[in-house]
Parts: structure tokens; sequence; C-alpha cells
């Protein structure tokens, strides 16, 4: 009796894992090239490119600032001479908490600009696993994996790559939404004429 149990248990088992392998091997599978998507996405270009010109006006303040610092650095070793010794360290004291004060706020810019720059990163990436999933539901996939800087497969036949149809989708999708909020902008430009 106790053989026929252990049979039977063993027949059990292997008749489930057979089953489970043959659903894994069937399963629909596709991976995407994150980083083609990351480079070639008209949405991520766009920020991109609006996150640089709003660097740029972020720095143009410190910019004037480093100038005028500049500036009075070299007049300083001019005068030095001239103006004597006290006033010499004097405004070398003054020089060196300034050029500290400009250190430290370059480097407040830079991180606000990095963190500003991650979020954005990250809310498109955010929107794009969004969109990815939804394709998968549709489409029905049961693993969509994604290759890339930080590779989750190794290798993959490239029959299952669904990056440029992913690509094509999201830039369809952006362009569309680009193009609502161009319209609704013309109409608040137009109010703001009258």
């Amino acid at each position: 009796m106790k053989k026929a149990l252990l049979i039977l248990g063993i027949a059990l088992a292997t008749i489930s894992c057979n089953k489970e392998t043959a659903s894994a091997e069937g399963a629909k599978t596709a991976y995407i090239d994150t980083a083609t998507l990351m480079e070639k996405y008209d949405k991520f270009k766009d920020e991109e490119e609006k996150f640089k010109v709003k660097s740029l006006e972020m720095g143009r303040p410190l910019e004037t600032k480093l100038k005028n610092f500049q500036y009075e650095a070299q007049n300083f070793q001019s005068n030095a001479e001239v103006k004597g010794m006290a006033w010499a360290q004097q405004k070398g004291a003054e020089l060196q908490r300034r050029e500290q004060e400009l250190q430290m706020e370059q480097n407040a810019l830079l991180r606000q600009i990095q963190v500003e720059s991650d979020s954005i990163r990250s809310e498109i990436v955010k929107s794009m696993k969004d969109f990815i999933k939804d394709y998968g539901k549709k489409n029905g996939y049961d693993y969509i994996y994604g290759t890339g800087d930080a590779a989750t497969v190794l290798y993959a036949k490239e029959n299952y790559d669904i990056t440029e149809e992913i690509l094509k989708l999201l830039n369809e999708e952006f362009q569309a939404s680009k193009g609502k909020e161009t319209s609704k902008e013309e109409p608040k430009k137009e109010e703001t004429k009258k």
C-alpha cells in the first residue's frame, strides 16, 4: 500500500511538473531594447531639450556672478601692489570667502538640476513602463523583457524584439498628445491678445 501511494505521488508530481513546463513553453514573450527606446523616444528627446534650455536659464545668474568674481580677482592682482599689504590681505580673504560661496552655490545648482533631471526621467520611464504593460496585456504577451544598459535578458532571438514597434507607438501617442497641447495653448494666446 505504501509503495502504491509513493508511486502515485511520484506520478502526480511528474505530471504536474510536465504541465507547468508545457505552459511555460507556450508563453508569448518579447523583448525591448530599453537603451534604444530612451535614445529614440520623441518625448524623451523633447523633454531633454526643454530641460537643457531650463538649465541654461537657471545657470545664467551664477554665470554672471562668476564673471564678476573673475573680474574682481584680476583687479585684485593688479591693485595688490599699489594698495599695500593690509588691503591685499583683507581683499584676498574676502575673495576667498566669495569664491567658496560661489562654489557652494554652483554645487547647489548642480544638485537641483540633477534632481529635476532625475524626476523628469523617472516620470518618462514610468509612463513607458505603463504603456508597455498595457501593450503586453492587449497583445497577449506573458512576458516582455528589457535589454540595454541594465540588461535583464542575456540572449534572445531577434524575432522577439518589439522595440521598433513600441517606439513607433510611443512616438505616435506622444505626437498626438503634443498636438492636443498645442491646440489648447493657441486659444489661450488669442485670448491674451484681445
